[in-house]
């Protein structure tokens, strides 16, 4: 029997969901009601339908009977609110909805394999093609086997647990199959009637119930005349789980060609395939999988190619190799359902909108990649900032409008296009995985559990004339600002001169009594974090300024390690300044602050409020990397006036502390003796014993309205004309100018002045009618909350979105260090930065709202 004579069936397992909740709704028999015929079934689960082709002899035929029984299902739910998932698992999983039926074999299944059977709503897809006996489907299906992995990695799409939680694994259900009693690969056995004889051990056994549940990887069908794969979740990409059949029927022509021919028997070794199993379960397509021939790691596209066109001489016979290739080539370039699932969460920080994905893919409304033009390669060929296709007038630093590269990205582009969709996607699923060991991580807000910071590897590159202008302008700004705190919590000569009113400074939230007891004179703002905007034609703004525990260094750090050791291709030709550089800079200026009871030894200690802190990677690493202990409050202690750590049962003087910690959870942890460390600290800084870095009290100058300030301050503090420009800003404390932000409040941006984070944040033109409604009010009730500013059209660059090249607004993080140096004060700007990247469409970059971060390439 010829690959074109075998008849094909696909069997789906279906989850039913409620199309407004997104959560599974045990309403399967509802919706099977209003079918016509036997098309599905209710299963066992009551929010799980089973539905199946009728046997057909191509690919495109099953294709549209997939597409088909797909359709009427949701047809059928559409007036019920329903409508149905093929995948895995989903990750809304309420509690009543995993309801079973009452039957005497339920109640069986639920007593003797508790857990397994209570907790468990996963769907499988069970694909069959027709053989000439039993026999024939025994002996093909060991043969089969070892292809397995192929198979689950084409169709995994279970990567999260029914809490929503993030499983690790493509495939959850397959890990989790792997501890039923009879999920094997294969049976291991020669003809029909010893499959047979062991189906009836198991039952006599007591193992299992009955022969309904012996599910091996791949066995002999129903009725024994066909040979069923079993090991695959259901996928709601139609055209995977159509690829896969065809292939599948592919193989087994080829193997029963291969027994008929008195081929030997295949040894491949159980524990070496339940290995390459679990390998494809956890990395699905964007990892390696196990070559069957070698059983050494190979990149998933490889093998899974490979194995198509070894079968290219079956396809052809079966008239689907077209197709299948056509199948295959869309599947590599999108990636697995799990990949597909992990980005929409990323983007959108929701598992409704994860649900809503799976929806609409099992539906068919998300279609193959969209069609690339002649004129761009494959990789940018959907990159917008081409007229007439790109409403968003922001500047792209590294496209020119229509398509072509700008002059230092080009080396860049065409490395990209050499190492294409699939390796750059694999690549980047390593390196987050990579981040994840390293523990490079934060936390979204509103969310529990940290998560891989998200790396893009196309970089920000800043020439060297840039970079000059850029550092100038942040040293610049970090010596007026440290100026303006010595200032304010001494003499006042900046509010004197009518600059700044007192009321504005009372109502700083980060004006704080504790300023004042550091003594005048020595320096406040150690440790500036600018974060900086590009706008139209590369013109630069800063956006804010951070003097309170300004972060992003260490990410910087990271960012560089994952493009040299992933991305080296990348980098060739360019000389490029070093984030190492970074770390001996924060021991000088932290040596530099020391007080001068501390002499020529002054010993430093990086305190942190311990792992749950967002940045607690960054304090590991930086503790490391300058040779500083990392302690937390509760190690803290003071004797004879001199703060300590304790290590072990010694004590260790402390004369410099870099504080990585908000200023009032210092103050009031107890130390080592349970008292509250306020009193210590303080007298110490007052008596000149302690230095604290960044300052007590220097939020003021983080706040949103003092950063209006700040061009008068470059001129009053410096005698010098601002180098960098800032965005135009609206002090809503003002009545004329509150009136005015009312006016365009739809035109503008409002941020509260003790904002961080991205939070409170409303951009007009983003905003809904009710969002605007709420702001308005806020701007009535409390106006001296807030600021207003024009809206800077952030730059864009590329940024790979697991397929192909998406515009995401980007920042700049820089870093200046301000130290007093023979007499008078430095500034130092750091020759790295953190450039962040916004999710997709939004314009606030911070990665506590979802964004990620790129390397940023300084120019030598």
């Amino acid at each position: 029997m010829e690959a074109a004579g075998r008849a094909m069936v696909i069997e789906e397992d279906l989850h039913v969901v409620d199309t407004a909740s997104r959560e599974l709704a045990p309403r399967a028999a509802d919706l099977v009601s209003r079918l016509d015929g036997d098309a599905a079934v209710e299963e066992i689960r009551h929010c799980v339908i089973r539905a199946a082709t009728v046997p057909v002899r191509s690919a495109a035929e099953l294709r549209s009977a997939v597409r088909g029984h797909r359709a009427g299902l949701n047809r059928a739910g559409a007036d019920l609110g329903l409508a149905v998932v093929a995948a895995g698992a989903v990750p809304l999983v309420p509690p009543g909805s995993a309801l079973v039926d009452e039957s005497p074999r339920t109640r069986r299944l639920l007593a003797d394999y508790e857990y397994l059977a209570r907790d468990q709503i996963y769907c499988g897809v069970r694909i069959r093609v027709e053989t000439r006996d039993g026999d024939e489907a025994v002996r093909v299906a060991g043969r089969v086997a070892p292809h397995l992995p192929v198979f689950l990695a084409l169709l995994a799409s279970s990567p999260y647990l029914r809490d929503g939680s993030d499983s690790g694994h493509a495939s959850c259900r397959s890990v989790a199959a792997s501890q039923w009693p009879t999920t094997a690969p294969v049976a291991g056995v020669g003809s029909e009637a010893e499959f047979a004889e062991l189906v009836d051990d198991l039952v006599a056994s007591g193992v299992v119930v009955d022969a309904s549940m012996v599910g091996f990887g791949i066995q002999p069908g129903p009725g024994g005349r066909s040979v069923e794969l079993l090991v695959c979740d259901a996928c709601p990409s139609a055209d995977a789980t159509v690829l896969a059949a065809a292939l599948l029927r592919a193989l087994v022509a080829r193997e029963a060609a291969a027994v008929a021919g008195g081929a030997e028997e295949p040894t491949t070794t159980e524990t070496r395939l339940r290995a390459a199993l679990w390998r494809a379960a956890r990395s699905g397509l964007e990892g390696d999988l196990v070559d069957p021939g070698t059983f050494l790691p190979r990149p998933a596209a490889e093998v899974v190619s490979e194995l198509t066109e070894s079968l290219a001489h079956e396809l052809t016979r079966s008239g689907d190799l077209d197709l299948v290739r056509t199948l295959l080539d869309n599947a590599l370039y999108n990636g697995s359902s799990a990949f597909r699932q992990r980005r929409t969460l990323r983007r959108r920080g929701h598992s409704h909108d994860v649900v809503g994905l799976l929806v609409a893919e099992t539906a068919g409304v998300s279609g193959p990649r969209s069609p690339v033009p002649e004129a761009y390669t494959r990789l940018f060929g959907v990159y917008e900032p081409m007229a007439g296709l790109d409403a968003d007038p922001s500047w792209d630093e590294a496209v020119e409008e229509g398509g072509a590269p700008r002059g230092v990205y080009a080396p860049v582009t065409a490395a990209l296009d050499r190492i294409g969709t699939v390796r750059l996607r694999s690549r980047q699923v390593m390196a987050e995985q990579e981040a994840s060991v390293a523990g490079v991580a934060f936390r979204v807000t509103g969310q529990t559990r940290p998560q891989a910071f998200p790396m893009d590897f196309v970089p920000r590159i800043l020439t060297p004339e840039v970079w000059r202008s850029l550092a100038a302008g942040i040293e610049q700004r970090a010596r007026a600002l440290d100026a303006f705190l010595d200032d304010i919590y001494g003499e006042r000569d900046f509010v004197r001169a009518g600059h700044l009113t007192p009321e504005a400074l009372d109502r700083a939230p980060g004006h704080r009594s504790t300023g004042r007891v550091q003594p005048p004179g020595r320096t406040r703002a150690h440790i500036c974090g600018i974060d900086l905007v590009c706008g139209d034609d590369g013109r630069w703004f800063v956006l804010e300024d951070n003097v309170r525990v300004p972060s992003g260094i260490a990410f910087s750090h990271a960012l560089r390690q994952m493009t040299t050791s992933l991305f080296g291709d990348l980098t060739g030709g360019f000389d490029l300044r070093s984030p190492e550089e970074a770390f001996p800079m924060i021991r000088r200026t932290l040596e530099a602050a020391a007080p001068p009871a501390s002499g020529d030894d002054p010993r430093i200690a990086v305190v942190s409020s311990g792992p749950t802190d967002s940045a607690w990677f960054e304090h590991r690493l930086i503790a490391q990397r300058i040779g500083a202990p990392l302690i937390t409050p509760d190690l803290l202690t003071f004797r004879d006036g001199v703060l300590h750590h304790r290590a072990g049962r010694d004590l260790h003087r402390v004369d410099v502390v870099y504080a990585r910690i908000d200023e009032d959870m210092l103050l009031s942890s107890p130390g080592v003796d349970g008292i509250p460390l306020r009193d210590g600290l303080l007298e110490a800084i007052g008596a000149g014993r302690l230095t604290v870095a960044n300052a007590f009290g220097n939020g003021v100058a983080d706040d949103k309205a003092i950063y209006a300030c700040v061009p008068t301050m470059i001129d009053f503090y410096l005698g010098e004309t601002p180098i960098l420009d800032q965005v135009p800003t609206y002090l809503c404390a003002d009545r004329t100018q509150r009136d005015l932000v009312l006016d365009r409040l739809a035109e503008l941006v409002v941020k509260p002045i003790d904002g961080y984070g991205g939070l409170g944040i409303t951009i007009g033109p983003e905003c809904s009618e009710a969002e605007l409604a709420a702001r308005r009010e806020d701007l009535l009730t409390r106006p001296e909350g807030f600021i207003a500013q024009e809206v800077v059209p952030l730059s864009t660059l590329p940024t790979f979105d697991g397929t192909r090249m998406q515009r995401r607004h980007v920042d700049l993080r820089a870093f200046a260090h301000v130290r007093r140096e023979g007499g008078r004060t430095t500034a130092h700007a750091v020759p790295a930065g953190l450039t962040r990247v916004a999710p997709a469409g939004s314009m606030i970059v911070n990665s506590s709202r979802g964004g990620g971060g790129k390397d940023t390439w300084i120019l030598g």
